[in-house]
């Protein structure tokens, strides 16, 4: 078990016994996190707490003394209170006065970051049944300073916690937190796509986030950057995130990492309460939820959608499934000096609705626009709340000349490790090695046995309609004109793609076997679909008849001899 498996595991237990009978394991997540969160911005003022009540009662008469005690001690928030955890438990006779004073000391951007956790009636439910000084009196045995156990691995400890939230409640535990494995690829292919423009002093870049979590596809993707890249750009991260819980946790691990928690936006959702407007953006990576319905918000997309310079105009997927409209979302954020955009999403984005379909219009769109640049497909077993396959879309609006005009398909499915423990449906994990492994097929970009590249109109085709007339006593149904009644013809259809001749198609794959059929070539329509899987399939022969023959008489000699040892006992 490595360190910070054990430590969400002393997290989850200490508040199990504190818990337990009186909340659902279900309902733990919403007092477990927002304590986390606490104890941990108290490990980082601990040691200037006495400063921080001295400059508050003096300089606490101006309109704002925020600036002014944030420049002398060098951190990004504060607590005004004489209290924290650790004090709250040496006076038990009023624990809910000085816990309701200790909250109310921070300053307003964590206070923010506190309120979104909505814990008040559950504090009080807490101090009316006697738990709320043993709650306080556990969580302030731990040390969670930064120096102990820095943001990475925060991170994964509100994973593993996350994790067992959801699972007890059924949640989608994918909607919070992606697989630092699978952002490490992501951001990979999304930075190390575009190395020569992040080199170099003075630079600096934006990083978004349409569906940021707990922030760690932000973080790491920073991180990856610095480590790999440029330790000397500076790089500013955004994002936006719907859910209340995850929203504070990803503002509050910024603040403790200098980075500015005001850029987190929320709790809303990106597409009907997109919080940047106008903004454009150099990169953009996110994991939105897989295949969760946007009907709550069905009437300011379609009412969006008739927008020509709105986001949905080219059209909308089915409202049971919201994947692609954070794609159109991210598109309408590429700022014209060029973005690049990562973004994982399941198979149904690839081929899920017939020519002229929502999906298959954007689809259009995005590929005669050449934005789509590489498409991975990852392992399945990746997530914790799915088995499924997922594949990673890398897009970007300054394709290098030697990729203007087409799509590399990556097959990536081979590519990882077994897990020694499940975690979740998570059973495999892609290694540094594999990472780079499969960033090398990227930037080599020449086909092999993993790397497929195609024209972009390969994935497009004209969809046909097919007429046959109708028989009657073995004639065919005329009007009075004697012509065939195309109200009474029988209809089928024709995927043709863009690549070939229409007539010569038709001339000479259907015509022959359908003589009395004709094209009604005002009903076409223009569809695109990825087939993924088909252009990786390999062909298996058929085993020959004589190696058959010989498997059946083997069996059959086995049969016998089985038999007659039964017949013998």
């Amino acid at each position: 078990m490595n360190n910070t498996t054990k430590l969400s595991s002393m997290i989850w237990s200490a508040a199990d016994e504190v818990l337990r009978g009186l909340f659902k394991p279900s309902e733990y997540g919403r007092v477990i996190l927002p304590f986390v969160v606490m104890r941990r911005l108290d490990c980082v003022l601990e040691p200037k707490k006495d400063e921080v009540i001295k400059l508050y009662n003096k300089f606490k008469k101006l309109s704002d003394p925020t600036p002014v005690i944030l420049s002398q001690i060098g951190l990004t928030f504060y607590n005004s209170s004489k209290f924290d955890l650790l004090r709250i438990k040496k006076d038990p006779t009023n624990v809910l006065l000085n816990f309701e004073n200790y909250v109310q000391g921070y300053s307003a951007n964590v206070l923010d970051i506190i309120e979104n956790f909505s814990i008040n009636p559950l504090v009080k439910k807490l101090h009316r049944n006697n738990r709320l000084f043993l709650l306080i009196e556990k969580f302030s045995e731990f040390d969670l300073h930064p120096k102990k156990i820095d943001n990475h691995q925060m991170g994964t400890v509100y994973e593993e916690l996350l994790r067992r939230f959801s699972e007890m409640s059924n949640e989608e535990s994918g909607d919070h937190f992606t697989p630092r494995d699978v952002v490490k690829l992501l951001v990979s292919f999304v930075f190390g796509g575009d190395m020569t423009d992040l080199q170099g002093e003075g630079k600096i870049r934006s990083v978004f986030d349409p569906c940021c979590g707990t922030g760690g596809m932000l973080t790491i993707g920073k991180e990856w950057v610095l480590e790999n890249i440029n330790l000397n750009l500076k790089i500013d991260l955004y994002g936006q995130e719907l859910n209340d819980v995850t929203y504070s946790i990803c503002k509050s691990d910024l603040l403790m990492m200098d980075e500015n928690p005001n850029n987190i936006q929320g709790p809303t959702s990106s597409i009907s309460g997109d919080c940047y407007l106008g903004r454009k953006f150099d990169y953009m990576i996110t994991n939105p939820p897989f295949g969760v319905s946007w009907k709550s918000e069905e009437e300011f997309v379609k009412e969006e959608a008739k927008d020509p310079n709105g986001r949905f105009f080219v059209g909308t997927p089915r409202t049971s499934d919201g994947s692609l409209l954070f794609l159109q979302h991210l598109i309408h954020k590429m700022d014209l000096n060029g973005t690049r955009i990562g973004i994982v999403f399941n198979g149904s984005p690839l081929f899920t609705g017939d020519a002229g379909s929502g999906e298959s219009e954007i689809r259009k769109w995005v590929i005669e626009n050449d934005w789509l640049d590489c498409i991975v497909s990852l392992p399945d077993r990746m997530f914790f709340n799915t088995g499924i396959t997922t594949y990673i879309w890398i897009l970007t609006n300054k394709k290098s000349l030697d990729r203007r005009g087409k799509v590399q398909l990556i097959n990536g499915t081979s590519f990882w490790t077994a897990m020694k423990k499940n975690l979740g449906a998570k059973g495999k994990y892609i290694t540094e090695e594999q990472t780079q492994q499969l960033f090398e097929i990227y930037q080599k970009n020449e086909e092999s046995e993993y790397c497929k590249i195609f024209p972009n109109d390969f994935f497009g085709y004209t969809k046909v309609v097919i007429e046959q007339p109708l028989m009657e006593d073995g004639k065919i149904k005329t009007d009075r004109k004697g012509n065939p009644k195309p109200d009474t013809s029988k209809r089928d259809y024709e995927r043709i793609p863009l690549s070939e001749s229409i007539e010569e198609y038709y001339n000479q794959e259907v015509k022959p076997f359908l003589l009395d059929s004709w094209m009604d070539r005002s009903k076409d329509k223009i569809g695109y679909e990825i087939n993924f899987n088909k252009y990786f399939q390999k062909f298996t022969p058929l085993r020959s008849l004589k190696e058959i023959s010989s498997e059946l008489k083997s069996l059959d000699e086995e049969l016998k001899k089985l038999s007659l040892e039964i017949y013998i006992e």
